[in-house]
């Protein structure tokens, strides 16, 4: 299968949680046989942070404007299918030429689908517009649940599916090292989270001085208060991840006001976390139970008072036994083969129903004839 991607980054991890989604999946992807060209919009801010150049599992080439995908029109007309992806700079544009040029399968892989539809609700048709949904044959949506329904009967999409983030198990695996932090953090800078970060994370630090927290990514405000036993981090590269989480006891996941509401979002950190056999406390949201097992993969906490619990009082045979089940779950469940496997089975099932409508059209009985 020949596939184009046109997504928001792949070269740079910097300040997204795109880049390690894309090159899990397509590494996988590209191992099952398919040819993969990723389109990547060259951006100063990306380009400033680069920490993939050359790809082995994929052709990455970037362009300057919409006006510049002209350049690659035939590889697009030739594929087989044709992502688009969240947050793809004018993307609504982007989406329009696609729809326009391609002839196989043409789909939206929503790595953002809560914010996508908060957005769609104040107006703000930032990357994609409801309009484009029904002229994809395919919406690949990071979020599951009553969300795809959604997509289908409101925005009229022929197909949403469900294709959550994933982790690659050659990478992300345990590594013994001391730890350095009692709890740790990983992730952007997000208004709507902070409040869970506030709540989870730096209430504790302020209430146990005598344990270690660490708070690792990009575009934090400087005004933000940090307790002394915190530390920053400004950026974590992906290579660096596996060590990062192994430094820590236990990380948090928290998650984004929208995706809470939406449920059904697993941020790429927990799969991360998990294969890495790091115990994760998460906040709670739908749907979270059918990716990890409360209480038995993975700690739920609301409260200050539940992280400290656990961080206090917990032994390290009962942490280990946790960190071994959610890493036995992400094994079985959770890979980027078993998302480049979805990914196959929902192209193909996109292409099967657009062959079956071109050959209940009457040209085509009268050419069959």
């Amino acid at each position: 299968m020949r596939l184009v991607v046109l997504g928001l980054s792949l070269s740079s991890s910097w300040g997204n949680g795109h880049a390690t989604t894309y090159r899990a999946l397509l590494k996988a992807f590209a191992q099952r046989g398919h040819d993969v060209l990723f389109l990547e919009r060259d951006v100063p801010w990306y380009a400033a942070h680069r920490d993939l150049v050359d790809p082995p599992y994929c052709q990455l080439e970037l362009y300057g404007d919409v006006a510049d995908l002209t350049m690659h029109r035939s590889a697009i007309e030739r594929a087989d299918a044709i992502l688009v992806g969240s947050y793809v700079p004018d993307g609504v544009e982007v989406g329009r030429w696609v729809q326009g040029a391609a002839r196989g399968v043409t789909a939206f892989y929503d790595i953002d689908t809560p914010v996508t539809l908060a957005k769609f609700a104040r107006g703000d048709h930032e990357y994609l517009s409801p309009e484009l949904i029904a002229g994809y044959d395919l919406y690949l949506s990071f979020t599951g649940g009553p969300t795809l329904r959604r997509l289908m009967r409101k925005y009229g999409s022929p197909d949403a599916r469900a294709l959550y983030c994933s982790v690659d198990p050659e990478q992300y695996r345990p590594m013994e090292v001391e730890p350095r932090w009692d709890l740790s953090y990983l992730g952007t800078y997000s208004p709507d989270r902070q409040p869970a970060l506030e709540r989870l994370l730096i209430e504790p630090a302020r209430r146990a001085p005598h344990l270690r927290f660490a708070v690792a990514g990009p575009q934090y405000p400087s005004d933000i208060g940090w307790p002394a036993n915190v530390e920053r981090i400004d950026h974590v590269p992906p290579a660096d991840h596996v060590r990062f989480y192994a430094s820590s006891r236990f990380t948090l996941n928290v998650t984004r006001a929208d995706m809470v509401r939406a449920g059904y979002s697993p941020s790429v950190r927990l799969f991360e976390a998990a294969a890495t056999g790091t115990p994760i406390i998460s906040d709670e949201w739908p749907g979270l139970g059918t990716i990890f097992e409360p209480n038995g993969e993975i700690v739920l906490a609301t409260r200050p008072e539940q992280v400290l619990l656990v961080l206090e009082s917990w032994s390290e045979p009962e942490r280990r036994r946790f960190a071994a089940a959610a890493r036995q779950r992400v094994l079985r469940e959770h890979t980027a083969a078993h998302r480049a496997s979805e990914l196959e089975e929902h192209i193909g099932r996109a292409r099967s129903r657009r062959a079956g409508q071109e050959n209940s059209h009457p040209a085509a009985f009268a050419a069959a004839e």
